[in-house]
């Protein structure tokens, strides 16, 4: 793995941060610190958000020091929750339903909630090796899957009381799966796509219990993935490069996009296709994802995250934290 083509990015750095660290007999030690219960910060607001996601109308954002905000208000204003087991950094938060919702991240932990995102409940650690998981997606209350640093793919068919990992098939032409996944997806009925590197999908259209490679032909990485209202699929990742799939996720075409930036995130909302992008721009589609505009912040304040507020309001989160709504700065 080139660690550092990784760090270039400023989410991928958070969420890799000490995960190629200390040897394996010093990990529990190294570990101690982030096991602790996440405390409450002044500057909530300004640390830096690597999730997002709805609980019903509330926003539920995670990022560093195992923050997690709540919103039910639109994003006009935030509050910590009440309770989070620990303090490493949340790479992902996806919800099934407006309570039951699942945060993943550093020490390959995944944390439950029951309650909308208020409190939080460890439900998987693993202090021996810190291979992060950077993508949580369940298709109802029971069925979940996570996936990580090197190819790390967890599964769970009861709510996350058990994670099975998964032992995925060697892509054509390598010895072993050691791709970093790094965002899993709804595919339609049935289906799930996961973004990799290397240009590389993974397929399963038996809600995850075997899984294909897809080529695209692309040969960076792809960090984020999206299932449209129509059915067509996204994915997105280094230097802007977005690319669409007509057909369930079988064969994949590039999106035209002018920006260079590398996407973190899309969003759907009022018949335009969203991607939030670092070097502070936001991509926008009015053609199902066939093509993007760009606009950039003038500060270039590097996004890492979104979420549609109940109002229909396009949210916004970023390496420094919380962009304002409407913010243009």
């Amino acid at each position: 793995m080139n660690v550092s083509k990784l760090l270039t990015c400023p989410v991928l750095a958070l969420a890799l941060a000490g995960a190629m660290g200390a040897p394996a007999a010093s990990a529990a030690d190294a570990a101690q610190p982030f096991t602790q219960p996440a405390e409450a910060a002044s500057h909530a607001t300004r640390a830096s958000v690597l999730g997002a996601a709805n609980a019903g109308s509330r926003v539920v954002t995670v990022g560093e020091h195992g923050i997690v905000l709540l919103s039910d208000d639109d994003g006009k204003s935030y509050r910590q929750a009440d309770k989070v087991p620990l303090r490493a950094t949340l790479n992902a938060v996806h919800f099934a339903d407006p309570q039951q919702g699942w945060a993943v991240g550093h020490w390959g932990a995944i944390l439950h909630t029951a309650d909308g995102g208020r409190t939080w409940q460890t439900q998987r650690l693993d202090t021996k090796i810190d291979q992060p998981l950077f993508s949580v997606y369940f298709r109802d209350t029971m069925h979940g899957v996570a996936v990580g640093l090197w190819s790390l793919m967890l599964r769970t068919e009861d709510g996350g009381k058990t994670w099975t990992q998964v032992e995925l098939p060697h892509p054509a032409a390598q010895k072993g799966a050691d791709a970093n996944l790094y965002a899993v997806f709804a595919g339609g009925p049935g289906a799930l796509l996961v973004a990799a590197e290397r240009g590389r999908i993974l397929r399963s259209v038996d809600d995850g219990a075997t899984w294909t490679y897809v080529e695209t032909g692309y040969q960076g990485s792809f960090w984020a993935g999206t299932y449209l209202k129509s059915g067509a699929l996204l994915v997105g990742g280094l230097k802007g490069t977005i690319y669409r799939s007509d057909d369930a996720g079988a064969s994949w075409k590039p999106a035209a996009s002018p920006a260079k930036s590398s996407v973190t995130a899309f969003r759907e909302q009022d018949g335009k296709v969203f991607a939030t992008a670092l070097d502070g721009v936001l991509l926008t589609s009015a053609d199902d994802g066939k093509s993007f505009v760009a606009t950039q912040r003038a500060d270039r304040l590097p996004l890492t995250a979104a979420a549609v507020a109940s109002s229909g309001v396009l949210l916004q989160y970023s390496k420094a934290g919380v962009v304002a709504a409407g913010s243009r700065h």
